[in-house]
């Protein structure tokens, strides 16, 4: 097993909350990649991408992702991650690469307001596209899939049971 683990998935899979919880029981740093983009930006992501667009707010998610120190560390990454090849090439070599699925009914639900969720997208694309889009992505980047359908209990037994073997 990598002394790290990256988390990857849609807007809305429990990133951020998994990992967390899965720092702690584990004794890892935690590391929320939306929140390192933000204190970067000093803006909330969906400012920044309201005003400079998807293509530049890549950019910085790449540069961000590309600094982070792997060292007994979760990190969530944001769900726009698997957009840069670099970075999850970065990320690969450097952490164990987890896609935490959810359906798309389940990220609809937990998803209340789009338009501030900062999730990038393209001009009028709807989450169901966006869903759809990256997908193959998670996919292909991912050394393990855990579903996260149930409670957070439960998806953190999946993932302890994945990185033991």
């Amino acid at each position: 097993m990598n002394n790290s683990i990256s988390l990857i998935g849609m807007a809305g899979a429990g990133k951020t909350t998994v990992g967390k919880s899965l720092a702690k029981l584990l004794n890892y740093s935690f590391i929320d990649g939306d929140i390192k983009i933000e204190e970067k930006i000093n803006q909330t992501i969906q400012n920044y991408l309201d005003q400079y667009g998807r293509k530049a707010f890549t950019e910085i998610e790449e540069e961000v992702l590309l600094s982070v120190n792997f060292n007994q560390t979760i990190l969530a990454t944001g769900g726009s991650a698997v957009l840069s090849d670099t970075a999850m090439n970065f990320l690969r070599e450097n952490s164990e690469v987890i896609y935490l699925e959810a359906s798309y009914e389940t990220i609809s639900e937990r998803i209340f307001n789009l338009s501030e969720r900062g999730v990038v997208r393209g001009p009028g694309q709807s989450l169901l596209e966006t869903y759809n889009e990256r997908l193959e992505l998670y996919k292909r980047y991912a050394d393990r899939v855990v579903k996260n359908n149930g409670t957070i209990d439960s998806c953190l037994n999946k993932i302890l049971s994945v990185i033991k073997h």
